[in-house]
């Protein structure tokens, strides 16, 4: 078989195969409350292997195709909305800020995108979702700073456990994924 054949193939599948679980993640955990940020992030992972197997405008095509599948199938809306503005994104963005910034000002690029894609999800889901972001817990009027100072400290732990993750996946896991995409 040719080889640009067989890579196209395997591109191919690895995209269909990402963006099916990535439905998958997103409809069947969206289900439950607990997990509307969590299954986004974890459909961010196949982007970022999808960047480190193949390239970012390969990982930004499956982007895009599970960000608008999944904001058309998915029942919880506001996971794929987060999914779309932020989470599906950000492996992309990541790697790119990283290679080409450092130190404090990569960390202010990212907090500026993330802030960014917190109000867009936030302004998307309250006024066009009718999500009632302002009634939420015992803070009361305070509840939107609450969730935005507590999105922002989250925002760096995630941060720092993605890198864990994609540095986890490229020493242990990378050479069993090389394998199967052979």
């Amino acid at each position: 078989m040719n080889n640009k054949i067989k890579e196209k193939s395997v591109k191919s599948s690895f995209g269909g195969i990402s963006a099916a679980l990535s439905l998958i993640i997103m409809a069947v955990f969206g289900i439950f409350p607990s997990m509307t940020y969590a299954a986004p992030v974890i459909c961010g992972i196949f982007i970022a292997v999808a960047v480190i197997e193949f390239n970012s405008k390969f990982a930004f095509a499956l982007y895009l195709a599970v960000s608008v599948l999944s904001l058309a199938i998915v029942p919880n809306k506001e996971s794929a909305v987060f999914y779309a503005l932020f989470f599906g994104i950000y492996p992309i963005l990541k790697g790119f800020i990283e290679r080409k910034t450092r130190g404090a000002f990569s960390w202010v690029i990212k907090y500026i995108i993330f802030n960014i894609a917190i109000v867009a999800a936030y302004l998307i889901c309250s006024k066009l979702l009718n999500i009632p972001y302002d009634e939420i817990g015992a803070f009361g009027k305070f509840t939107l700073l609450f969730l935005w100072g507590s999105g922002n400290a989250a925002f760096l732990f995630y941060d720092i456990a993605f890198t864990r993750i994609v540095t986890l996946y490229i020493y242990k896991w990378q050479k069993y994924i090389k394998r199967l995409l052979k």
